[in-house]
């Protein structure tokens, strides 16, 4: 919630340090780069051996973000979000079993709302698809699943600084789970929920 409020105050101020645009942005493509905070939730997992349930303990961590939208009409858009794999450290029992690596790119769509000028918030729903590799943990002895599929949401706004420029804040919630599995004897161990939240803020070019 801290990093929420941090977010919506930056918004603010970066708005009203320019003049409002009554303009709407021409070109059905918008391209943005955000930085991100991602923010894991740490600590929720479920499995079959209540003994040895996987504790997730990921760093939250600032990352790049970018992402390419495509407006259909003038409220609807669709966009996919990309960056690059993240390390989540992982842990049982308070001991650390090694890390995977995971890449969450994200395909949404959109309503924006256009009747409030150079404000132009927006709420968006899709899927995430993400893909684990070095999936091998504790020297081998256990693994974790290939993929994750699970659904992500947003809440976010730009703000029209010209024709194509435009400021933009972002928040979206993402499912992110995988199974970890003794490789031994395929027993399942637990299933690590990440869920992260990702608070960003960046900048757009519509063209």
């Amino acid at each position: 919630m801290r990093n929420a409020v941090k977010l919506a105050a930056t918004v603010v101020a970066f708005a009203a340090a320019f003049p409002v645009m009554a303009q709407v942005a021409e070109g059905n493509w918008l391209v943005r780069a955000r930085a991100v905070d991602l923010d894991y939730k740490n600590g929720q997992a479920d499995g079959l051996n209540k003994g040895a349930v996987p504790k997730v303990e990921a760093q939250n961590l600032w990352i790049p973000e970018f992402d390419v939208s495509y407006f259909f009409t003038k409220n609807i858009a669709t966009e996919l979000v990309l960056t690059y794999p993240q390390k989540v450290d992982i842990k049982a029992n308070g001991t650390d079993i090694g890390s995977i690596k995971a890449l969450p790119p994200s395909l949404l769509l959109q309503y924006h709302f256009t009747d409030l000028g150079a404000f132009k918030p927006y709420v968006g729903a899709g899927v995430n698809y993400t893909s684990f590799t070095d999936r091998k943990l504790a020297n081998g002895t256990l693994h974790v699943s290939k993929d994750s599929w699970g659904l992500a949401a947003q809440v976010g706004a730009d703000y029209v600084l010209s024709k194509n420029w435009s400021l933009n804040a972002d928040i979206k919630y993402v499912q992110m789970k995988t199974d970890v599995t003794v490789n031994a004897t395929g027993q399942k161990l637990g299933k690590v929920n990440l869920d992260p939240m990702l608070f960003g803020i960046g900048v757009g070019y519509r063209f």
